[in-house]
């Protein structure tokens, strides 16, 4: 699961032999996208919104992935310093307004490819009234109590196919996250990581932590996003079976307490 540059190289994560993979396509993409009612003026002053990236504090990322191998298991006791990267995410998706030289005044926000471009009342009001991403970050630091309670390994590290964002190895009881992930804030970790626990769930349901994932029975309708990246070139090889277990996670990783209420209710406790 990644954040590549272009669409293509998106789909670049997704290759099953044991493995099953997140391959990031809705995480975050900086791009120009002015609302329609940007050009809206008040003499002297005019209003524009664009989007732009904004740079998040490397530090942590080398203080999350710097263990062995570049492997860094993320234990109850190493938590401070992801939810301080995800805090350090989360602010870089608040909009800003920035004066222009002359008078005036320039819109920046950062957008999510998901979603439509906001209209400038909507950055005004993201400005006045910043979302917090309390909720997310509680979801994760449940999502990975429940996780290691069932016997999951969790790792900051390099998944082993490149270009993917987080990958489940059910043969080694490993989830893997990608170290740049934490850094696109709470809401795209716990898309991530909420993608992983139901290919977890999978495995368990087939009897033990470590069996080969079946499906669960849940809602497999995909929006257009998702189901335009599923039907790239790269899945042709997947085995219509690994198709089904990816179809079940992307088309329920939003709910984002259903991961863990999932792991809960098919594995057994460690």
């Amino acid at each position: 699961m990644g954040t590549p540059a272009n669409n293509r190289r998106f789909v670049q994560g997704l290759q099953l032999f044991g493995l099953l993979l997140f391959a990031g396509f809705f995480l975050d993409r900086w791009t120009v996208s002015p609302p329609k009612d940007a050009d809206v003026q008040t003499a002297p002053q005019q209003s524009t919104a664009a989007a732009e990236s904004a740079p998040v504090d490397p530090s942590l990322d080398v203080q999350l992935a710097s263990a062995s191998g570049g492997d860094f298991s993320l234990t109850p006791a190493r938590e401070p310093g992801l939810f301080a990267q995800l805090a350090a995410g989360d602010r870089a998706w608040i909009p800003r307004a920035e004066p222009i030289p002359g008078g005036g005044t320039r819109y920046l926000y950062k957008k999510r490819t998901d979603q439509p471009p906001l209209t400038l009342n909507q950055i005004k009001a993201l400005i006045d009234n910043p979302p917090t991403f309390e909720a997310e970050r509680r979801s994760i630091e449940s999502l990975l109590a429940t996780l290691r309670a069932s016997g999951v390994k969790i790792i900051l590290g390099q998944p082993r196919k490149q270009g993917a964002a987080g990958e489940w190895e059910p043969a080694k009881a490993t989830l893997r996250i990608r170290p740049d992930i934490p850094a696109k804030g709470s809401r795209e970790f716990l898309r991530v990581l909420n993608h992983e626990a139901i290919h977890v769930a999978q495995s368990c349901s087939n009897g033990m932590l470590k069996a080969r994932p079946k499906l669960l029975g849940l809602p497999r309708q995909l929006d257009q996003t998702a189901l335009q990246y599923l039907n790239e070139a790269v899945y042709s090889n997947v085995s219509a079976s690994e198709r089904l277990l990816e179809e079940e996670a992307y088309a329920n990783q939003e709910r984002s307490s259903l991961g863990g209420q999932l792991v809960t209710a098919h594995c057994r406790a460690a």
